[in-house]
């Protein structure tokens, strides 16, 4: 199968690189799935390398099963049963863990490969029992919130201590005792949540060589997707399991990193070439998604974005309809002009499907009660 066919050309020198370092600035819609799915194809079939030597890491379960699902009807003829490891970061670790985890209890004393895995219902059962303990309820703070910022602290590698000697803010502090009992208590339990996974994962690999070596022997070459939203556990991570061919491609889009809050480092897409000194650039600019109107109008949002590598995203699907911008008053406003325009547009193509995109959840009760009057 020729796996350069039907790509644009920069599609193509994308699919073809596979010595060194790459990073792949993927516009929105610019075919990243298919050029990673193609690149792995070209490697294992032209390049002969064995199927399991070549791993993609992903951040959703869909995500993976897309991209697993692709390479299967690509190598369908070649290599028919034989699949790359393609894998979420948390699924990757799981196994890691469960595999190669025992010695991780000479640095996390308790901890078997045999280990608990907790939810969020299992966390927030946790923090209210520690909260019951201290005699607390959540006018202190919400348990979910709480978990959040516990986990955020994770995320960047802080212990209880860090998080207790870095704030002044007695409430804060507060929370650092939390943050230390429930630590104590997963490890009392053998059980990990899912930052854990990834943490735990880093120590690991970081403290036994073996172990490390083992992984970088048979990674030949390794892909991450969205590096724009990894954090620095699976920052880490990648720099580990590359350490010895430094074959690694990295795909993502500094203008889509919207998860900070969640932990997520933009600086790890923006370093990249220092991380890895001669890496290759090469920019994903065609869109197969949207019109001229709509890429004009994102292209000058981000444009005022001042961490940015820069990309002049452009398409042959016309100029299309301008875009509106409407400033509401209030909730409420907005979603009655959203109802409103909804069935001026049904009124004139009844077949068609509207689609509401909002920014947090309780946007939609308001959009939800209106779209039924």
């Amino acid at each position: 199968m020729d796996f350069l066919s039907g790509l644009n050309p920069q599609q193509q020198q994308a699919v073809a690189a596979t010595s060194g370092p790459l990073l792949i600035l993927a516009g929105a819609g610019s075919g990243k799935t298919r050029v990673i799915t193609h690149r792995m194809g070209h490697i294992i079939t032209n390049l002969g390398t064995h199927p399991q030597s070549v791993m993609a890491v992903t951040f959703t379960n869909k995500a993976a099963g897309e991209m697993r699902d692709r390479v299967a009807r690509l190598l369908r003829e070649s290599h028919p049963g034989r699949l790359p490891r393609v894998s979420t970061f948390h699924g990757f670790c799981v196994r890691l863990l469960r595999q190669d985890g025992a010695r991780l209890a000479e640095i996390r004393p308790n901890f078997t490969p045999q280990y608990l895995i907790y939810d969020d219902d299992d966390q927030t059962a946790l923090i209210k029992g520690i909260y019951k303990n201290l005699g607390l309820d959540e006018k202190f703070m919400q348990y979910r919130a709480a978990i959040s910022v516990i986990s955020r602290a994770k995320s960047q590698h802080e212990t209880p201590a860090d998080f207790y000697k870095k704030t002044q803010d007695p409430k804060m502090a507060r929370l650092g005792v939390i943050f230390e009992q429930y630590e104590a208590k997963l490890r009392q339990a053998n059980a990990l949540d899912f930052d854990d996974l990834l943490l735990e994962s880093v120590r690991l690999l970081t403290y036994d060589a073996d172990t490390r070596r083992k992984y970088n022997d048979w990674i030949e070459y390794l892909m991450i997707d969205e590096y724009q939203d990894t954090n620095r556990s699976q920052y880490d991570l990648m720099r580990l399991l590359s350490q010895i061919r430094h074959n690694v491609c990295v795909v993502g889009d500094e203008d889509q990193s919207i998860y900070s809050w969640r932990g997520a480092d933009i600086r790890n897409i923006l370093d990249f070439e220092q991380d890895y000194p001669g890496a290759q650039i090469i920019r994903l600019e065609q869109n197969y998604r949207s019109t001229r109107n709509i890429l004009d109008a994102a292209g000058a949002v981000v444009a005022n974005n001042l961490q940015r590598k820069g990309k002049n995203l452009w398409t042959d699907s016309g100029t299309g309809e301008k875009v509106t911008v409407y400033e509401a008053l209030d909730g409420e406003n907005e979603a009655l002009y959203i109802a409103s325009e909804i069935n001026k547009h049904l009124g004139r193509n009844p077949d068609s499907r509207a689609a509401v995109l909002y920014r947090t959840n309780s946007q939609s009760r308001q959009i939800h009660r209106r779209g039924r009057i």
